[in-house]
């Protein structure tokens, strides 16, 4: 077992309290958006040692045997297959796709060919990887995920008097399919068909309005108001007549897989990922945006959102299953002081989100983490035992 420290992000987006506030820090005004724990090449979490500086990606790779074990390191081409992140949304993030394996893969070599360094804001491919990703609230936490139904679009649509609420309305109607739902995501945030930012402003305008009115869909209205309070004059804003609204309450998880459009709006949360930084965006955000990339990579067919429920393990541990190889997500509970056994044999990642406990190794080894303290598990150091109060995360792979 080894301490890690996480890589701080300073997004626009990010609570300037809420992080700090989590890893027992001063804060120093700065926005703080995600705190990252995993061996991403882009920012790998610094190993807590007492001889020469290390970061968990080269820690991995000098044994990845011992680090990952066989079957891992066989899977996953000797690289930890999931990025663990502790996020905190003062203000809605940009709408994103995240994309598949194969998508990725031809998108990092496309860029590659082109000569753009991969420290270029212009880079929408970092890896070669897919992005799948569960959230786990840890505050109440709210979102738009993925496409609702086109006749729901139709309903939160009727009689709106705006000319792009009325094209909207034409597109979904006319096909209300996939096809349907493609046109209208496309009409809004396309090149050369999107919006005005004053139509925009005008149609968030009338959303707003009739809150106090009576509105087929307040969550929805109120969706598009915030967005377009963030983003002034982004159609992006508007999408949200198109996608399904989701508030989890602490401890309620979803599943977000690759080519699902979203959101997330506000709150804290655990994200555990595949190993990737690769994000398509359209809007709401000053970063890069590759709009016909994204295009190409969204999956518009309409779901409802994928809440992933708890599995007991053991006593102490509820175990969320994301339906991907790369990952699996377990919250443990502290209560009473007696040792509990954590899931996995694999390597693991275990932050510690409040009290102070003792991690036990197979082979006798510990390591004390406190709140916002991570241990690195490798696979060597077997069956894992915690003893304590409090609550911890771990990442691990099925």
């Amino acid at each position: 077992m080894r301490a890690i420290d996480p890589v701080l992000q300073h997004y626009a987006w990010g609570s300037t309290t809420a992080i700090p506030e989590a890893l027992a820090a001063v804060p120093d005004g700065r926005p703080v958006a995600e705190a990252w724990y995993g061996a991403h090449s882009s920012a790998p979490s610094p190993v807590v040692t007492d001889g020469e500086p290390a970061t968990l990606d080269r820690f991995i790779a000098d044994d990845p045997r011992r680090a990952l074990g066989d079957d891992v390191a066989a899977r996953f081409g000797g690289r930890l297959p999931y990025l663990l992140k502790l996020i905190a949304a003062a203000a809605p993030l940009s709408l994103q796709v995240h994309p598949t394996r194969e998508q990725a893969a031809a998108g990092f070599d496309g860029e590659e060919a082109r000569g753009i360094p991969l420290e270029d804001p212009r880079r929408s491919y970092k890896d070669r990887n897919h992005k799948p990703e569960i959230v786990y609230a840890l505050s109440q936490f709210e979102a738009l995920v993925g496409f609702r139904a086109p006749r729901r679009t139709a309903e939160i649509l009727a009689h709106v008097d705006h000319p792009v609420a009325k094209r909207l309305l034409d597109l979904v109607t006319a096909d209300a399919t996939s096809e349907g739902v493609r046109a209208a995501f496309t009409d809004l945030v396309g090149p050369g068909t999107r919006p005005a930012p004053e139509e925009v402003d005008e149609l968030a305008q009338i959303f707003a309005a009739r809150l106090s009115e009576g509105s087929p869909s307040p969550r929805t209205d109120r969706a598009v108001a915030t967005l377009a309070a963030a983003y002034p004059g982004d159609p992006g804003a508007i999408t949200a007549v198109l996608l399904n609204p989701v508030t989890l309450r602490p401890g309620e998880a979803c599943f977000v897989p690759a080519g699902s459009v979203h959101a997330y709006l506000r709150g804290s949360a655990i994200e555990v990922m595949a190993n990737s930084d690769n994000v398509l965006r359209a809007g709401l955000t000053s970063k890069h945006v590759d709009i016909p990339e994204l295009l190409r990579t969204v999956d518009c067919v309409a779901a409802p959102p994928i809440r992933i429920a708890a599995e007991r393990s053991f006593d102490a541990t509820e175990v969320f299953y994301a339906p991907v190889d790369d990952f699996e997500l377990s919250v443990t509970r502290l209560t009473d002081g007696r040792p509990a056994r954590l899931p996995g044999v694999g390597p693991r990642i275990v932050l510690c989100l409040e009290g102070a406990c003792r991690l036990a190794a197979g082979g006798g080894e510990t390591l004390e983490v406190s709140s916002g303290r991570a241990a690195f598990v490798e696979a060597a150091d077997g069956p894992l035992t915690v003893q304590g109060f409090g609550q911890l995360v771990q990442a691990s792979v099925p």
